[in-house]
């Protein structure tokens, strides 16, 4: 009974989980951010970092991120792909999350894995400077 149970409940939050949707690239990113008006955030990651998975199944779907970051235009690249060395983006460390103005102006460089809760005072740190 509590296989079934446990079951259960497992496909009942894979159904119901957040899914954030990424741009393809940081160009379409920053396109639709100037059209809509939103802040950019571009996650940096690499392929074999087990915070930046932990961070982007535990910390952004979190219900309380997840809607947050729906006001922003989300996109990831790889760390030192071409795409990221041609935006001029310096990563040492992964995870790594920039947050841009419509009109490409860093407002804030995050690096590393954060709770929820920390993660959130962050987002409001960005908000902050997304006032200015």
């Amino acid at each position: 009974m509590k296989k079934a149970t446990f079951l259960v409940l497992f496909v009942i939050n894979f159904i119901f989980a957040n899914e954030i949707v990424w741009e393809k690239d940081i160009a379409t990113a920053f396109a639709k951010a100037k059209e809509n008006n939103q802040t950019v955030m571009i996650y940096v990651e690499t392929d074999n970092c087990p915070w930046c998975r932990k961070m982007k199944h535990r910390t952004l779907v979190d219900d309380r991120i997840f809607n947050k970051l729906k006001n922003y235009v989300l996109v990831r690249t790889i760390k030192n792909s071409q795409e990221a060395q041609n935006y001029g983006l310096k990563v040492t460390y992964v995870p790594t999350m920039f947050f841009y103005s419509p009109k490409e102006e860093l407002y804030k460089e995050i690096v590393g894995y954060y709770s929820v809760e920390d993660f959130t005072s962050w987002l409001v740190d960005v908000e902050t400077a997304a006032k200015k």
